[in-house]
């Protein structure tokens, strides 16, 4: 079967809770217009981070809405706060010492292992490809739901793996095509993953001798970072300052790089949903109520746009 639709979701910690309500308002759309779910319209669902949950979860068959229910009702397991995160960083001050990852990422494997139960790679449809980084072999690994070599992985452990970023999580230890792999989060490769989707959608239609044609890609980002980082800042930081800004500043970086490379390829087959944030929201694990509630409002706002209401019909009509 030729890949022709595509659908790729950026990273971003908590801030998946703003694609996830995206797509709940692309899916009501569909059903609308009788043309199912957003599920039945994509050849090639690629995600990195936060948008590897997104993008199982939709392959295993949960619906935007559950996927959007999941980051508002289970965040604190997740990004433990107080008391809970304390205790942990002290329990592990003795075998990890002072810089131990910020979380200890039980709570993460815990909530995906639940939602996404037992469900391995093979299980996924449609095809699915997920970002991480080995930083044994000092390469990228991209998870596909059709090689025949990750049919057994467990879509959970796949999922921990492209989200454990650097200084939040410890790195996710597994065997892939008989490695031992440590895995650390796919936004150091590429937090936006469409150029991947891209590549593997050519790659899969030239191997299958399917005549060239257009691709349809949408991209959904988890708004774009807008807390401005001091030019004094630059000057005077060091290792210790720098620790959890570079993890946004090479993210987002990244993300705006491939945003461009996909414009000028694709043309008018591309569609970006991205929004700009208020500063103070662009954290990846602030799970505060005031937070929750202020990207649930950014996202619904973004959606009242003209040319978003514009993008959303022409999209739908696409698909």
């Amino acid at each position: 079967m030729a890949i022709k639709t595509l659908l790729s979701l950026d990273g971003g910690g908590i801030r998946g809770l703003i694609p996830a309500l995206w797509l709940v308002e692309v899916e009501r759309r569909l059903r609308r217009s009788g043309k199912g779910s957003v599920r039945d319209h994509f050849d090639l669902i690629a995600g990195t981070s936060t948008g590897s949950i997104l993008a199982c979860g939709i392959a295993s068959g949960l619906s935007p809405q559950q996927i959007a229910d999941l980051y508002v009702q289970r965040h604190q397991e997740i990004f433990p706060g107080g008391a809970m995160r304390l205790w942990s960083r002290m329990g592990r001050l003795f075998t990890q010492g002072p810089s131990a990852p910020k979380y200890d990422g039980k709570g993460l494997r815990a909530v995906l292992s639940s939602v996404l139960g037992g469900n391995t790679l093979k299980h996924l449809s449609p095809r699915t490809l997920v970002v991480s980084y080995d930083t044994i072999a000092r390469s990228a690994v991209i998870f596909k739901s059709h090689k025949e070599e990750h049919w057994e992985l467990p879509v959970w452990q796949v999922c921990v793996a492209s989200s454990s970023a650097p200084t939040y999580f410890p790195g996710h230890i597994m065997d892939v095509e008989g490695k031992r792999c440590a895995l650390i989060d796919g936004g150091v490769v590429a937090n936006n993953p469409t150029a991947c989707a891209v590549a593997e959608a050519l790659r899969l239609n030239r191997e299958a001798g399917t005549p060239e044609q257009p691709l349809m890609v949408v991209s959904i980002g988890t708004g774009q970072v807008t807390r401005p980082i001091p030019a004094e800042a630059t000057q005077e930081w060091g290792a210790l300052e720098w620790a959890l800004p570079i993890i946004d500043v090479l993210f987002d970086g990244a993300s705006k790089s491939v945003d461009y490379i996909a414009r000028q390829s694709i043309g008018a087959g591309y569609f970006r949903l991205q929004t700009q944030l208020a500063k103070g929201m662009d954290d990846m694990d602030d799970v505060s109520a005031t937070n929750i509630n202020a990207l649930t409002t950014t996202a619904q706002d973004y959606l009242r746009e003209p040319q978003v209401n514009q993008m959303l019909d022409d999209i739908v009509a696409r698909l």
